[in-house]
């Protein structure tokens, strides 16, 4: 084992000049050492069990106009919708009979729906007692995530996208700040959700040093969840032109902060796989050892583009192609357990 990855196994750290060296190295050897000792992590952490978790996009209304963003409020080439509370009951009816323990609601930022989704939790903490529940809405109010947090969520994942704040200004319209971002994130920790975060990987005008940047405000924050997947430029947004990010570099992130972070749960992306023949499980023989299958009512799917050429296999193809590498999949809520 060469010295870089053996000091990054045992000592869950290195130095900035060590990252750079792993994230831009064209040595195929070291590369594929770094997947290997990052799989050998995994499966001390979860054996060779994936955890499911089963996806349900239930509105694509934001307020936001983020320039990377297929669903960004400008964007009037798109028809928006909101799940009812009886199709997003459906769906998690559907996810619980597949095997799903661990439904996930995600959707534009938009605090006023985000409000009327408060009972809907409650039913299904209700309905599915021994399923967890894990939102990703954006940027709400402390008081509606503490009463969403009471009415049975257990998770949310919230993406800081970039640790750089001239980075982040980039990205965003002005009236957005990194700094309510990172602010929202402590408030969910202090609300006691299972926290994660993440970013994109070849984002426009990203550099080696910010993805370092991002390394070290994960290693900072250690959250239970780490959602990191390759950017994918819209045909609707400024970036259409910008290339796509790395599946490579996406891998390489999800070994680094697998060596890091060996208890987090961190989950091989939709992103990864819709740019990556095979990227799923390629994703997971790097470290990752969540997958996300959809639930999304169909006729709605379209409609959710964060990004164009959204991969959407179905789940007995995923456990089919688990199984081929010698892992499973059960019902199992997969907790964050350090």
């Amino acid at each position: 084992m060469t010295e870089l990855v053996q000091i990054l196994r045992d000592k869950r750290d290195l130095p900035d000049k060590g990252l750079v060296e792993l994230l831009e190295t064209d040595n195929q050897s070291l590369v594929e050492e770094l997947k290997e000792c990052a799989r050998e992590t995994a499966i001390e952490s979860f054996g060779k069990e994936v955890f499911l978790r089963g996806l349900i996009e239930w509105s694509n209304v934001c307020r936001n106009d983020c320039l990377y963003c297929g669903i960004r409020c400008s964007n009037a080439n798109i028809q928006r919708y909101t799940l009812t509370r009886e199709q997003i009951l459906s769906c998690c009816e559907l996810a619980y009979s597949s095997g799903i323990r661990t439904f996930v609601l995600q959707g534009g930022e938009n605090p006023s729906s985000a409000q009327n989704l408060v009972p809907v939790v409650a039913e299904i903490h209700a309905s599915w007692p021994d399923s967890a529940i894990t939102l990703s809405l954006g940027e709400l109010p402390f008081d509606l995530y503490e009463k969403l947090r009471i009415a049975g969520a257990d998770r949310y994942l919230l993406r800081h996208e970039t640790a750089n704040p001239v980075h982040y200004a980039m990205l965003h319209p002005i009236t957005m700040g990194q700094g309510t971002r990172l602010k929202c994130l402590y408030q969910l920790r202090e609300l006691c959700y299972q926290t994660g975060m993440g970013m994109m990987v070849g984002s426009p005008f990203q550099k080696t040093e910010y993805l370092v940047e991002d390394i070290r405000l994960i290693q900072m924050f250690r959250p239970e969840m780490i959602g990191i997947g390759p950017f994918i430029p819209h045909k609707d947004t400024k970036f259409a032109d910008f290339p796509a990010g790395s599946a490579e570099l996406t891998m390489r992130l999800y070994s680094i902060l697998r060596l890091m972070l060996p208890k987090a749960n961190i989950p091989s992306t939709t992103a990864l796989s819709s740019i990556l023949p095979d990227g799923r499980i390629k994703g997971i023989l790097a470290g990752a050892n969540v997958i996300m299958p959809n639930f999304t009512p169909p006729q709605y799917r379209d409609a959710y583009s964060l990004y164009e050429g959204k991969s959407a296999d179905p789940l007995e193809e995923v456990q089919k192609e688990l199984s081929a590498e010698g892992y499973f999949t059960r019902p199992n809520r997969g907790d964050y357990n350090n």
